[in-house]
């Protein structure tokens, strides 16, 4: 339970549409991503958040989510902000590529905070004048990994205003958008639309690893104004690869179909009701909004892992392997991450004998 990566079967149709397109394997393939690909994610956004993408300028596929979380920085982040080192906003715990990218680009990460406190979102607003005026980018994960918290139309009108004040880019993680309890969370493209932002200040990432139970097809996308996609395109012409023509094939299709993705949701759906069963006599737990990991409250993260291993063979990522140190505290030193991928009885056993072995229940 330490790893997401999904085990829900992947749509049926996806060995079909390879095999018909193997040939694809005997080709270069469109570094750019083919034009029906870009078409069908321009189309699923439209869908999904009533936005429209030029799928020409504004969209290109990834190999993977990370890619683009990698690549954004390298292609987008400034040298210098105001004539001083510049900084990257990244939420504390987080997704490691975040940190790497700032550093690869000689920026200054910053970990900000996302506790209970702040709703699990990190609280950029907070942030010193000095920070905010050397910020370049700032990272955001929505559904947070591995918390599950979804960010409000709200908090990114804040956001995004303060990135429109401070004038720096928003790098919005959405991989775990379409899995969620009830609503569908709000994404960062139609707040911005609502808004009239500046489409250059805003740099959306997805993929269908989550999505469609896809994470070995490594294919995403990233989406922002067309001077931005330009150039992540120019790097990727430079130093990266493009996704093999038969996988760009099946990401076609798997984009334009929703039924597999409703099916697939209502099974972590149904994982959302097991774990909140299991530990319903659990005082400080709190099921996750979206997403599918549990970040447990315990003692110390690395010893309530330990012992779990050790008593009941079930593996567990400590929380402070997920964050930095900031001023002393770490803010996942007392959360272990569990990871609900598992064959739903599996789980249920799984998330039964941690809440037999680390918690007293009331």
């Amino acid at each position: 339970m330490t790893i997401g990566e999904p085990q829900h079967e992947f749509p049926a149709f996806v060995g079909a549409v390879l095999a018909d397109n193997l040939a694809g394997f005997g080709k270069y393939p469109p570094n750019d991503g083919t034009p029906e690909l870009r078409a069908a994610i321009a189309d699923w956004a439209r869908r999904r958040y009533g936005v429209t993408l030029d799928a020409e300028t504004q969209v290109m596929p990834l190999n993977g989510s990370r890619e683009g979380l990698y690549n954004a920085a390298m292609a987008l982040c400034p040298e210098q902000k105001n004539g001083q080192r510049p900084v990257v906003l990244t939420p504390n715990p987080f997704y490691q590529v975040y940190m790497i990218a700032a550093i690869s680009v000689a920026a200054e990460p910053v970990f900000v905070p996302a506790t209970a406190a702040t709703g699990h979102l990190p609280d950029y607003a907070g942030l010193p004048e000095e920070v905010l005026n050397r910020t370049a980018m700032a990272y955001i994960c929505s559904p947070a990994n591995p918390q599950g918290a979804i960010a409000s139309a709200e908090y990114w009108r804040t956001l995004i205003g303060l990135a429109e004040r401070y004038d720096f880019r928003i790098v919005a993680d959405e991989c775990y958008s379409e899995i969620y309890r009830d609503a569908p969370p709000t994404g960062v493209l139609e707040i911005a639309a609502e808004l009239g932002a500046d489409p250059e200040r805003i740099i959306l990432i997805n993929s269908l690893s989550k999505r469609s139970n896809l994470p070995g097809l490594r294919s995403g996308f990233i989406a922002g104004g067309p001077q931005s996609i330009a150039r992540v395109k120019q790097l990727r012409a430079y130093s990266g690869a493009p996704l093999p023509l038969p996988l760009q094939r099946v990401s076609e299709r798997v984009w334009a179909d929703e039924a597999h993705v409703a099916e697939n949701r209502a099974l972590y759906q149904a994982k959302y009701a097991v774990a909140d069963e299991v530990f319903a006599g659990v005082a400080g737990y709190a099921g996750p909004e979206a997403g599918f990991f549990l970040w447990l409250p315990v003692d110390d993260g690395e010893a309530a892992a330990v012992k779990a291993w050790q008593e009941t063979a079930v593996r567990v990522l400590p929380g402070a392997y997920l964050s930095r140190d900031v001023s002393g505290a770490n803010p996942g030193q007392g959360y272990i991450r569990v990871a609900m991928v598992a064959p739903i009885d599996d789980m249920r056993r799984g998330l039964t004998r941690l809440r037999d072995c680390l918690y007293e229940v009331r």
